[in-house]
């Protein structure tokens, strides 16, 4: 792949690289390290970079750096063996770590395992009800900051993340108590067309063995379906 050529994209040049990963996408489930989902969450930081690798001017692969994890989704039948090379010039051997595309002599990490369920459309019996209402944001922040000890997630932050390209890809439930407390939230993304993917389902301590995570999770998939333009917020 000898014009194999590696672009960082400020947040605002993602669209690119979020329409290549909605195409290779697997109706299924995702494939590779990271689908727009990932890119989406990624953009809640106003710095963030996303890497986009092209032949020829044609997109191949999508990645960012997690930290030491280079996550990494390629095309269908991109010479995965150009892109290990290139993507090796990034990393530190015995520190960093590669998602989605294999460093050749690198050994497999399987400390990690990902739960990756699909969902086929047919009706949905669940106590939520749609409640329309864009006042959701700091509800849904204090779930996801009660649900995962040190987050440093904030308004600020998902209000960045809803006005990047990947914004209008994200569908958001939310789930109250029966006082009005919010127990449950899951963000999904649309990921190509007619599809989407349920993603960062989170509860609150109160609602853990009480179904919250549950009455969550169903609305959720079918909530894809939806035009990407509506918020949804659920209570039980």
């Amino acid at each position: 792949m000898p014009s194999l050529a590696r672009h960082r994209l400020l947040p605002t040049e993602t669209g690119p690289a979020l329409r290549a990963l909605g195409e290779w996408t697997a109706p299924a489930a995702p494939g590779g390290g990271l689908h727009p989902g990932d890119v989406g969450w990624h953009l809640r930081f106003h710095d963030a970079a996303v890497l986009l690798w092209t032949d020829g001017g044609t997109p191949v692969a999508v990645g960012f750096l997690d930290g030491p994890v280079l996550r990494v989704t390629a095309a269908p039948g991109a010479d995965l063996g150009a892109l290990a090379a290139d993507a090796e010039e990034m990393l530190v051997s015995g520190n960093d770590s590669s998602d989605g595309l294999a460093i050749p002599g690198w050994e497999p990490d399987q400390k990690e395992s990902w739960l990756v369920l699909s969902w086929a459309p047919r009706p949905v019996s669940s106590r939520a009800e749609a409640v329309v209402g864009a006042a959701m944001t700091s509800d849904r922040v204090l779930v996801h900051r009660a649900a995962f000890a040190g987050s440093t997630f904030t308004v600020g932050r998902h209000r960045t993340m809803l006005r990047s390209p990947a914004g209008g890809l994200a569908v958001e439930t939310l789930v109250c108590t029966p006082a009005g407390e919010p127990a449950a939230a899951a963000t999904g993304w649309f990921a190509g067309e007619g599809q989407g993917i349920a993603q960062g389902t989170e509860a609150c301590s109160r609602a853990r063995g009480r179904g919250g995570t549950r009455t969550i999770s169903r609305p959720a998939p079918p909530a894809l379906r939806l035009p990407s333009d509506q918020t949804r917020r659920w209570r039980p």
